[in-house]
């Protein structure tokens, strides 16, 4: 049957799975929304307020569901607005298709109003791009840029159309969408036996696992792997719901705001095992000195990663659910009944706690965060911005089911986490999700509260309100001899109006006594909410590991005077 560009694009979308879109409309693809008015009842589209915050938005539905995000928008400004959201997806492997129109085909290279060859500028964070000129070539480019985003380890494609091409006509045939093989080399097997075989002769094993275990859904293989092992266990912030924190073998995050036990259970064991995790600069930190008394196992399905930090004593370069479930066939079930004593032992001695700094009915963010997670239940999904808000959700919010987080890791995106719990409730309409901000990142996203309102998306948008650029004052404090440069942000904003204004509901938390009533009336609403909690400036995140320093060296107690 004979289509224009656009129906072909949303027959694509379509034959792929991606029943739901985000964007914001423009003069280049105005063909490609005169299609989405027909397709309607099969293509659910959401409006945001601004082009970043609807790449966000993808990306937290992705994460969240496990589906491909895709994001529309128009030429030029509309582009390069996607660019931080696309660089947040390449960062954290978020598989991702952002959809740009662009100036007819003849018009290419002419300087033409609203032009920008987003090719160029998103090559270096996008794990391909193409720019489609030719109708013919449009179908076969949708579903190889859906296949790409997915095969290996995951991550953004762009697609930019002319909008002469969006207008042409051609031939369209449906196709059956090709599911992305297993990224595994010949000699898997082998280092994967290699890898046995040092955990066999392991006595203290510890193991340390990241993203690509909630990537691939190997969070059963995980588990099950964990238990045979009877061995400790540490997530990286990207890791977040690959294993349950309540249970007993967690140990919580390794690295710059990682536990003590984490990093005394690195310390002291013989065999560290890193799963689709890459040795970050804010885990490894001082990457000379990092884990070198220990050997080292890595299970890596980018081979660019393995060797590029840290230098493993094994690895095995393949999908980690393939890898996971062959190792749990070659090891047998053993307990170590001293390793895991000695461990509980340094859980009980260095628990995560916040004292009051100012009065003793103040609010702290860990009372918040545990009542929260106490009364929004096991399948809440909860959505992040950047910044010590961040940190203290990781550290103190118990995740159980997988997908229930998403956060900006790599790139450190403020203003995330407002866009990706739109795309999560979108993405998952029968579950609470609630957006904890800083006040910072909060006034780099304020504006989507009226995407919240609009659509009626009953997200709740929760604030530590601090006044402050609260990590970065952290930072002034132990780096920079208390010299707080441009932190303080105190605007002067009624949060309880500007929520009024938007025309959702408000709910402000003072004191400790208010944090319980304030939540139950926020998961209880409904509707669109913003909670602002009223925090102290000087709550820090803690433990803290210098930059490059030790991570067997946290900073346990930070004073103020």
């Amino acid at each position: 049957m004979k289509l224009n560009g656009s129906e072909i694009l949303l027959e694509c979308l379509l034959e792929q799975g991606a029943d739901t879109v985000f964007g914001y409309p423009g003069g280049a693809v105005l063909n490609i929304y005169d299609a989405l008015y027909k397709y309607s009842d099969r293509i659910h589209h959401v409006i945001t307020a601004h082009e970043q915050a609807a790449c966000h938005a993808a990306d937290g539905f992705a994460r969240t569901t496990g589906r491909t995000g895709v994001v529309i928008a128009t030429s030029g400004p509309g582009a390069t607005n996607l660019v931080t959201g696309i660089a947040t997806a390449n960062m954290d492997s978020i598989p991702l298709v952002a959809i740009t129109g662009n100036v007819g085909t003849s018009s290419l290279g002419l300087d033409s109003f609203q032009e920008v060859d987003i090719c160029g500028i998103t090559m270096p964070v996008t794990k391909h791009n193409f720019i489609v000129k030719d109708i013919n070539k449009l179908a076969d480019t949708v579903r190889e840029a859906f296949y790409i985003a997915n095969e290996g380890r995951k991550g953004p494609v762009l697609i930019d159309i002319p909008k002469d091409v969006t207008a042409a006509v051609c031939e369209y045939t449906p196709c059956t969408p090709v599911k992305p093989i297993n990224h595994n080399p010949e000699d898997i097997n082998e280092q994967t036996d290699r890898a046995a075989e040092l955990i066999r002769q392991s006595e203290r094993p510890f193991v340390y696992a990241g993203g690509g275990v909630v990537s691939c859904n190997a969070e059963d293989e995980l588990g099950e792997f964990i238990n045979k092992l009877d061995a400790p266990v540490a997530l990286s912030l990207m890791g977040q719901t690959a294993f349950s924190n309540k249970d007993s073998h967690y140990v919580g995050m390794l690295g710059m705001h990682g536990t003590k036990t984490a990093s005394l259970a690195l310390g002291e064991c013989d065999l560290l095992i890193v799963l689709g995790a890459r040795f970050s600069d804010r885990v490894a930190l001082d990457t000379k000195t990092f884990a070198k008394h220990t050997k080292v196992i890595h299970v890596e399905i980018d081979p660019a990663e393995i060797g590029k930090n840290v230098t493993p004593d094994c690895y095995v370069n393949g999908d980690l659910e393939y890898v996971l479930a062959r190792l749990n066939t070659l090891i047998d079930a053993k307990q170590r009944p001293e390793w895991t004593a000695k461990v509980q032992q340094w859980k009980k001695e260095y628990p995560l706690s916040m004292k009051p700094i100012r009065r003793e009915d103040e609010v702290l963010p860990c009372d918040v965060l545990t009542k929260l997670c106490e009364l929004a239940g096991e399948d809440a999904i909860i959505t992040t911005e950047v910044g010590q808000h961040q940190m203290w959700t990781a550290q103190f919010y118990d995740f159980v089911k997988p997908r229930t987080f998403a956060s900006s890791g790599g790139l450190g995106t403020m203003g995330y986490g407002l866009g990706a719990s739109i795309g999560a409730k979108v993405g998952n309409p029968d579950k609470t999700v609630i957006n904890v901000a800083g006040d910072g990142s909060f006034f780099m996203n304020c504006n989507e509260l009226s995407t919240l309102a609009k659509h009626n998306i009953p997200v709740i948008e929760l604030v530590f309100s601090n006044n402050v650029l609260g990590m970065v004052r952290q930072w002034q404090r132990l780096f920079y001899d208390k010299r707080f440069s441009q932190t303080d942000i105190d605007r002067g904003t009624d949060l309880m109006k500007l929520a009024d204004a938007f025309g959702i509901e408000g709910v402000r938390i003072t004191n400790k006594d208010e944090i319980e009533d304030g939540l139950k009336k926020a998961i209880a609403c409904g509707s669109p909410c913003l909670v602002e909690c009223v925090i102290d400036k000087d709550v820090n995140v803690l433990p803290m590991v210098a930059p490059g320093g030790d991570v067997l060296k946290p900073i346990m107690e930070l004073k103020l005077d």
